[in-house]
Order: C-alpha cells, then structure tokens, then sequence
C-alpha cells in the first residue's frame, strides 16, 4: 500500500502580515453587503476591477502577462481575507483560480497575450464547461463532441451548472475530440481536448437555472455548432484528462472550501453565548485551524511546482464537511430563524447558507468521487 499523500507544512512569507494588513484596510473601505458562499453567489464586476488595479488578481501570474509574479502562498493571504468578509469576488473567481494558471500552463503565446492581461484586470471572466446532464461526478462521461471542421472545430453538447456563464467572457469546454477507444491505452479519459470559446455567440445558448432562493448563478450551456479556430484549443489535442486533472488541483484545495460559511462563525462569536455555544466555536475553531494548515500546505506544493491532486481531493472533502457542520452549529446556537429577507446579518447569512449547503459537497467533485481518487492513490482500490 502507498503511502498517505504528503501535507509538508508551509510557512506563510513576511511579507503576509503587511499584505493581510492592506487587503483588510481595504475591505474597510470598501461598501458590500458581507454574504456567505460569496465566490459562487456574490459576482460584482465592478469589485472585481478594483481588487485588479491593487494587483490582488493574477497574483501568480507572470508580470510579462500581466501578471504580478507572487507566490501561491501571498495569494492565500488575499483570498483567505476575501473569503472572511464576505466579499462579493464570484466574478472572477474562476478565471483567477484555474483558468489563468491553465492558459499559463497550457495555452500558446496567442492565447496568454489575449487572455491573462485582462484577467489580471478584472476585466475577463471565464466560466467552467465541464460538468453535463446524467453526468455526475463521471466527468470522463461527457457527450459533448468536437467535430474537425475547416480551421477548427465545431462543439456540439449542453454543459450544465456552469457558474456565471452569463456574465462570462468566455468559457473553457471540455468535449471528446475522437471516438472513445475500444480497449486502447487511457481507456475513456482518451480523447479529449479543451476548447476556448469566447462569449457571447449566437451558437451558444446561455440559460438561467434559478437556485432555491431564485438567485441566478448556475447555467444551462447548450452548444449548437460553435466554430472554435485551432489557435483556441487550449494545450494538446486529446490531451484534455490530463489538463483538467491538474486544473482540479487548483480548484479543490483553495481556502474557499472552508471558508464558503465562516461568516457565521464571526457572526456567532459576537452573538452565541454560554457554555454550550462556546464549546461548539471551541471545536469548529480548532478544525478549521487544522484544515487551513492542509490548504496551506497545498499551496505550498503548487509553490514548489508540484501537482497535489490528492491532497487537494483530501482537503476538500474534509472542507466541505465542515463547512456543513458550520450551519448546523449556527443553527444550534445562534437564537435567530434562517430568513433572507431579515435585517438581522447573521439570520440572514444562516439562511444563504442553509440554501447553499446542499452543493457544498457535490461540486467540483462530490465527495465519494473525492474518496474514491485518495483511495486509489493509496493503493487501496
């Protein structure tokens, strides 16, 4: 049996206490209203381009694309900041996460000249085209199909949960490019390529998929022979499994996995009183210091270069767990009813997070599929 994937501990740079300093100042200054889940639900364009003008987007990307040559682990410190107040960064967040780096990885001189200046900015938003109906979590099930077509491709398929696709610039299509092979090497994660379409296109059909509340953010992508020239493939032909394995490193392990509730948890101290209430915030600080500790330390593993999948589907699933286990506290002590409508933050905040708890497990991977990987990389299945 392997051996259990390495956490090595990493140690935050010097300079992150003046830069937590200055993110915090910032926030200060700044009016929003605080909302849980905020990288998912709270889009603000406008936010986004002013978290660009301080350098606090495309913070590891290199400064000859626009970038601002940081490490990992002082981007950590932006979002961590970020995420605890709330702040409304779902705009940009998937393009800052994953796509940059992606198209800095994977992408041709063309595509990180057009594409990651403007991330950088706060002025190009990406949205993920991965998931698809009667998929699940079996991502190397995807239907959408790419067809040669003279200088490129046309995509044909519906992609589904997509994330601010609306207001996306363009988005990132996973789609088979050749048939799945019959008993070839790489079995159904052969064949496939991922695809830049820029948006909007009169070929792509973007529909609303109201959440519990009627809050729009999921969509429904339908693809209807959107031509995309070869210069938008992204990476290697076929190579597609392999891109977005590595994508889902950065996706699953951010601070965004515990974080998505800890506004009920700042809420809750000034708030939940007595002996009970104090040791259950006893027992979820003391969690959550050990699972930032994990975060960290894939940030550091992605600092050294490295490709932490599995501890990244690690963090992730004890994440997301957590985070659960956060309402279910809230709940317990907080003395309010959920209601978004009350003035009242924190019955508000518990009530945008009861409605958003039930995805906290699924995407990105839900969890059993999560398990699944670390068991496999442990050699137990």
């Amino acid at each position: 049996m392997a051996r259990p994937p390495d956490l090595e501990p990493a140690t935050l740079p010097p300079q992150a206490a003046e830069l937590r300093a200055r993110v915090r100042e910032f926030l200060a200054g700044t009016p929003f209203t605080p909302r849980c889940d905020s990288w998912l639900t709270g889009a603000d364009p406008a936010f986004s381009r002013r978290l660009g003008e301080r350098g606090w987007l495309g913070m590891t990307l290199p400064e000859r694309y626009g970038g601002h040559g940081r490490s990992p682990l002082e981007r950590f410190v932006v979002i961590e900041e970020l995420l605890a107040a709330g702040a409304p960064v779902g705009a940009h967040w998937i393009a800052d996460r994953q796509t940059g780096p992606s198209i800095l990885a994977h992408g041709t001189e063309e595509q990180k000249a057009r594409f990651l200046p403007a991330i950088a900015r706060g002025e190009c938003f990406f949205a993920i085209g991965m998931s698809e109906p009667d998929s699940g979590s079996d991502l190397a099930s995807v239907r959408t199909r790419a067809e040669r077509a003279d200088g490129g491709w046309r995509l044909h398929g519906t992609k589904v949960w997509t994330s601010g696709a609306h207001i996306a610039h363009a988005i990132l299509v996973l789609a088979r490019s050749s048939p799945v092979p019959d008993g070839g090497p790489g079995g159904r994660h052969a064949g496939l390529s991922q695809f830049i379409v820029p948006l909007p296109d009169e070929r792509v059909a973007i529909r609303p998929i109201p959440g519990l509340s009627g809050e729009h953010h999921f969509n429904e992508v339908v693809l209807d022979g959107v031509f995309v020239p070869d210069s938008m493939v992204l990476g290697r032909v076929g190579d597609g499994w392999r891109q977005v394995t590595a994508e889902l490193a950065y996706e699953r392990s951010g601070p965004e996995r515990l974080l998505s509730t800890f506004l009920l948890v700042r809420l809750l101290h000034g708030r939940a009183d007595g002996p009970a209430a104090r040791r259950a915030l006893g027992r979820l600080t003391a969690r959550l210091w050990a699972l930032r500790q994990a975060s960290l330390a894939v940030a550091g593993a992605l600092e050294a270069g490295r490709t932490p999948e599995i501890p990244a589907a690690l963090v992730k699933d004890l994440g997301t767990r957590f985070e659960r286990e956060v309402i279910e506290t809230a709940r317990e002590h907080a003395g309010v009813e959920p209601d978004l409508a009350s003035p009242d933050p924190l019955a508000r905040a518990l009530a945008e997070s009861v409605v958003q708890a039930p995805g906290f497990t699924l995407r990105g991977g839900a969890n059993e599929i999560l398990r699944g990987i670390v068991a496999r990389g442990l050699g137990v299945r």
